[in-house]
């Protein structure tokens, strides 16, 4: 991949048609912003959605990391929303409900001929594909490689949304109906090299509690970041995936424990009472990289 895509622990829905609530995301403290064009929006303030959003883009793009959430290929409005937002001070785009590789091809295509229009890197804007349907994720791994725009995928699995309905589940707070597919897109991602897998689904502005926990259900899993609908839960989900100051000193003490080893000319060595070796000591390393992009190294 040309670009290198960022880690994003919270990534923050904001309506695109509400101008005031865009200038005011930023100082909640999101590591991005998905200025969304589809479900937040009503049909007839699409056209004045896409003007504000362009607008916004030039005006906060620089400071603050951006997506668009365009909308779906079988309204027609895609491309529509491609000319409109493609600019060099955006991240990337959200495509909603893809349901084949096809689907981001056609996608890529769109935004090479529309960076070009507008003067940006070809391949500089990222693509996050949203699998809300069955077809979706049964082909996650092929659409995670039909382009190398996509740095960031994930399953989610929201309450009575479009995934719901597509695969029949019934939601629960502890989330085990969708431990499948938050497991399945994780593992087709990781094997298409998406670096910084992010999933979302909670839906509960008030339960905080729950908010957590489900958050740290998901960095146990392999996830580095959410997708979130609400300042409030901003806070917490970055707590959540900011690796603490006691993990960054445990992955150098680990690498230092290696080194020291590997002086001696031997291979593993005993490091906090476990047995460790090349393969942990490489996981060290990734983890630091990451701590080190977020600023908290």
């Amino acid at each position: 991949m040309k670009f290198e895509a960022k880690p994003l622990r919270s990534v923050l829905f904001v309506p695109g048609n509400k101008e005031d609530w865009i200038r005011k995301a930023p100082k909640y403290g999101a590591d991005a912003l998905i200025l969304d064009l589809e479900d937040s929006v009503p049909p007839q303030e699409k056209d004045a959605a896409r003007e504000i959003v362009s607008r916004m883009i030039e005006e906060i793009g620089q400071i603050q990391t951006l997506f668009v959430r365009v909308n779906p290929l079988e309204t027609g409005m895609t491309g529509f929303d491609l000319e409109a937002i493609t600019s060099e001070n955006l991240y990337g785009i959200t495509l909603p409900k893809v349901q084949c590789p096809a689907d981001v091809v056609e996608v890529d295509v769109l935004l090479r001929f529309f960076e070009r229009k507008a003067g940006a890197e070809v391949g500089s804007i990222f693509i996050d594909p949203g699998l809300e349907t069955a077809a979706g994720i049964r082909s996650a791994y092929d659409i995670a490689t039909a382009s190398d725009r996509v740095a960031h995928m994930g399953g989610s699995g929201g309450k009575g949304g479009d995934t719901a309905r597509s695969i029949g589940y019934q939601w629960t707070p502890g989330g085990m109906e969708t431990l499948f597919i938050r497991s399945k897109v994780l593992v087709d991602s990781r094997a298409a090299g998406v670096q910084f897998p992010i999933s979302g689904g909670w839906f509960d502005i008030r339960d905080i509690d729950g908010l957590r926990t489900y958050a740290v259900e998901l960095k146990r899993l392999g996830y580095t970041g959410m997708s979130l609908i609400h300042p409030y839960h901003v806070p917490v989900v970055n707590e959540v995936f900011t690796p603490s100051a006691e993990e960054i000193a445990e992955w150098r003490g680990l690498v230092d424990a290696m080194e020291q080893m590997r002086e001696t000319g031997g291979a593993a060595v005993t490091y906090g009472g476990d047995m460790v070796d090349i393969a942990h000591e490489q996981t060290a390393r990734a983890m630091l990289r990451m701590a080190e992009q977020l600023g908290v190294a």
